[in-house]
């Protein structure tokens, strides 16, 4: 009786994991965006700043959804510089964020319609 609910237990054990596992989410953050992230809708904001130096902006943003983010304002680091020659203080834009490497970035940026 024993053998059989030790193997019972360590079949729970190991289908509780089951979903994460079979969703890709092994608990490694390798920087790289789930697909989940990758799909996201874009957030809007105002740009308050630009520090092409840096490659950072700050923006003043609505609810970030796909990071369970409320409205604030906040400094993002950008993944691609070039960005930053399209926007300037002041302007609305649309953009995607996510966590890579530990930091906050913006890895998708346009202008508001």
């Amino acid at each position: 009786m024993k053998p059989i609910l030790t193997t019972l237990a360590l079949g729970l054990a190991l289908s509780a994991g089951m979903p994460a596992w079979a969703a890709g989410e092994h608990g490694h953050d390798h920087g790289a965006a789930s697909p989940a992230m990758t799909n996201a809708s874009l957030s809007e904001g105002e740009v308050k700043k630009v520090d092409k130096d840096q490659g950072k902006i700050t923006l003043k943003h609505g609810p970030i959804e796909n990071m369970g983010m409320p409205g604030m304002t906040m400094v993002f680091r950008v993944q691609d510089a070039s960005m930053l020659d399209q926007v300037k203080a002041g302007d609305k834009v649309r953009f995607q964020a996510e966590k890579m490497n530990g930091a906050l970035m913006v890895t998708k940026l346009e202008m508001a319609k």
